[in-house]
């Protein structure tokens, strides 16, 4: 008997190996092939249910994580989801260092793959506003900071860094970035995007999504991963800045302001996914909008990715926006509109199966989107080296060139609203500075005192906080007499008081579905802080103010008693260190505003490239004009404009024309300055925008040195959307305006003549 047992476990072996080298001999499995060879002969091979779990991401949050020893732990109810594959895996190992990240990411990738009949990877999906959000990568400043560079390439490089350490530690796509334009400083997303015009936010979304993706090249050599471009279209625009509100943009405004930065992820940038948005257009929800998610992005624009949901999203098309009679009927809305994943429901895309019983033609639509899911892993190289390189992680995630880069970006972001009398900079002379203010942070006098140097002393007290720290819905502090006057009486002391003012990530944060607020409807600094610059003013001594915020805010007492005020949004680890740089002359600020700041909420909408009539009146008992203009920043130097030469005074649509300035710096010290350049359509058919940002070049210039600056104006940046809502170039007059902000330029005029 004992040979005929060996004989059957040599038969078994002989079976399981016959059946894992045919496998291995798939199609699908061999990397010669072409991507759609190996995506057309896996495709057939899927049961219904092992495609529907191709479109669908799960959160790590139900069970995936790591025991003290760092061994992977899965929970039965991921573990039961794991069995026929998945689409992907949201933020696995956010809360533990990179190597212990890759390491786990590498165990989990490992257990996926061994555990679905086909051996399809998952992708690990991560978000950036800081850089990579987890835990151990280089802290960046916010989108909006960045924006504030106008510098396309340093947000690539940044990007870039994103990219390759989100992929060190097991990543392979992010939710990220934002094209949406901000202009409603209430919205309590508002950092996360590039601000509130078109051609910056397009600028900047395009050099991020290449700088994540390694230019595409590093999606499939393992070293970048994939961005996800979001939330299409027009999420930014939500009424009364709430987020989930309604949006109401008018067509044309939609195709020529808000369309621009997506069209340009797709086919500038090849993003390799989409996001569809919470909100609506026209009264048609975007998770049920075949003409948004098909017939714009794919058969107009050529986008070849995947749509994802947001958050549960296809499901609130029945429960929440109530244009959809069931759950079912919620699911067969987004999948025929175009979306391919659904992001976290169970209530949506795992009725599928089910539904494709019913209506076996649904099982078309379900094939299109999994092709377009396993496509992109094939793009990402998940099938061919799906693990991550242990050894890399320690060395390159959040080195000293990540950190030094981190820091460039806050020098060139810092913008120096206002500069009384040349307050800053200041010298590194003795003197006694008192830091002060509920933005402080614990690190802040240290890094002020590197830099600065022992001769300087410093004081520091944050005082107060502004609210509970609840981070669902907080609540505001009330501040103490006793606590302003302990402020006071240090600044009393001290030659010079830096107040640390603005707002922080519980005064504007985003407003989750549910138990959770983070838009507001002021726009006024909270707390006590006005009182306290107040009366620190009031000693006679001088106030700089230093402002940390991530929505734009209403900050007249604060412009107004002020001595100088350098805005740094929300900025990198390393942001008291790049401030203090600044304040002391390291450097100049060269950075400019990437909003309009106004003077009031009741401004809103208030934005520099709205429509010239919006400019007719303004309001009673209220000063006209922002507070700051869109692209406004001053510098230690002083730039002088020449007068602006035309190459022609008339354009055809056939020809271009070249504009250009002599920039000199007749300051005192080596400063960048931002070149911008503004067209204006004189008259129009259709009512136009008072002036449209169309270029902007940053240069640097040494005292008395001059730089000719020219920039190209060519019959695309004229279009608009006409009457009969086409695109169309208009015979008639245009302004150039080229200057330091939207509102300090020179001009000069050209025709357009068909």
């Amino acid at each position: 008997m004992k040979p005929m047992k060996y004989y059957i476990l040599f038969f078994l072996f002989l079976i399981t190996f016959g059946v894992s080298a045919q496998k291995n001999k798939m199609p699908y499995k061999d990397a010669s092939l072409s991507i759609e060879e190996r995506v057309n002969d896996l495709l057939p091979r899927l049961s219904l249910e092992e495609k529907v779990a191709q479109m669908r991401i799960f959160h790590a949050n139900i069970g995936v994580k790591s025991d003290e020893k760092g061994n992977m732990e899965l929970s039965d109810r991921v573990i039961e989801k794991l069995k026929l594959g998945i689409a992907g895996i949201k933020n696995p190992g956010e809360h533990i260092s990179p190597l212990a990240a890759a390491k786990l990411n590498n165990e989990l990738q490992k257990y996926i793959i061994e555990n679905n009949r086909w051996g399809i990877p998952a992708m690990f999906v991560t978000e950036s506003y800081n850089g990579v959000d987890a835990e151990g990568c280089t802290k960046f400043g916010r989108p909006i900071t960045s924006a504030a560079s106008f510098n396309p390439d340093l947000v690539r490089r940044v990007w870039d860094v994103v990219g390759k350490e989100a992929r060190l530690r097991g990543m392979h796509m992010c939710h990220s970035p934002e094209a949406d334009l901000v202009r409603d400083p209430r919205f309590g997303r508002m950092s996360e995007a590039f601000g509130e015009d078109t051609y910056l936010t397009t600028q900047m979304v395009v050099n991020a999504i290449k700088g994540v993706q390694g230019n595409y090249e590093g999606l499939g050599n393992g070293t970048h991963i994939g961005a996800v471009a979001k939330h299409f279209a027009g999420y930014g625009q939500v009424l009364g800045g709430s987020n989930f509100a309604a949006i109401e943009i008018s067509p044309r405004t939609l195709i020529d302001e808000i369309y621009p930065p997506f069209e340009a992820a797709v086919k500038e940038a090849r993003t390799l996914g989409i996001m569809a948005s919470h909100g609506d257009l026209n009264g048609i929800a975007s998770h049920g909008n075949p003409e948004l998610l098909t017939g714009i992005l794919r058969d107009q624009w050529g986008f070849d990715g995947y749509v994802v949901s947001d958050s549960n999203d296809i499901a609130r098309l029945y429960y929440f926006m109530k244009v959809a009679e069931s759950p079912e009927a919620a699911a067969l809305l987004g999948l025929t509109a175009g979306i391919d994943i659904d992001l976290y429901a169970e209530d949506s895309y795992a009725y599928l199966p089910e539904m494709v019983k019913k209506d076996p033609s649904i099982e078309k639509m379900i094939d299109r989107s999994v092709k377009r899911v396993l496509r992109t892993k094939m793009i990402l190289g998940l099938f061919d080296n799906p693990y991550v390189n242990i050894k890399k992680v320690e060395k390159e995630v959040r080195s000293q060139a990540s950190l030094s880069l981190a820091q460039e970006a806050d020098l060139e972001s810092i913008i120096l609203l206002k500069n009384e009398a040349n307050t800053l900079p200041l010298q590194k002379g003795t003197q006694k500075i008192a830091l002060l203010g509920p933005l402080l942070n614990e690190g802040t006098k240290e890094a002020f005192e590197s830099v600065a140097g022992n001769k300087v002393t410093f004081t520091a007290d944050k005082g107060f906080e502004l609210t509970d720290q609840n981070t669902g819905v907080p609540q505001l502090l009330e501040t103490s007499d006793s606590t302003i006057d302990k402020m006071v009486g240090m600044a009393k002391e001290a030659d010079v008081t830096i107040l640390f003012l603005g707002g922080d990530e519980f005064t504007s944060k985003e407003a989750f579905f549910n138990n959770a607020l983070g838009d507001r409807a002021s726009i006024d600094p909270v707390g006590a802080q006005d009182e306290l610059i107040e009366k620190i003013k009031g000693l006679g001594k001088t106030v700089i103010v230093v402002l940390k915020h991530r929505r734009t805010l209403s900050i007249n007492t604060i412009a107004d008693k002020a001595d100088a005020i350098l805005d740094g949004w929300d900025l990198s680890e390393l942001g008291d260190s790049s401030l203090a740089r600044i304040i002391f002359g390291e450097v100049s600020p060269s950075g400019k505003s990437p909003v309009t700041v106004p003077r009031s909420i009741g401004q809103i909408p208030f934005h520099y490239s709205m429509k010239e009539i919006n400019y007719k009146k303004g309001y009673l008992f209220l000063e006209d004009g922002p507070l700051y203009p869109f692209g406004h920043g001053l510098s230690y130097s002083q730039f002088e404009y020449g007068d602006l030469k035309i190459s022609n005074d008339m354009i055809t649509p056939n020809t271009e024309l070249t504009v250009s300035t002599t920039i000199t710096n007749i300051g005192k010290m080596k400063a960048k300055e931002v070149v911008q350049m503004y067209i204006k359509d004189d008259i129009g058919s259709v009512t136009r925008p008072d002036k449209e940002l169309k270029g902007f070049k940053k240069i640097e210039l040494s005292p008395g040195e001059s730089k000719k600056v020219s920039f190209t104006i060519t019959p695309r940046m004229l279009e608009f959307t006409g009457l009969t809502m086409d695109k169309i170039l208009e015979t008639g007059d245009y302004t150039i305006m080229i200057g330091t902000s939207s509102q300090d330029v020179k001009t000069t005029k050209f025709r357009l003549e068909k």
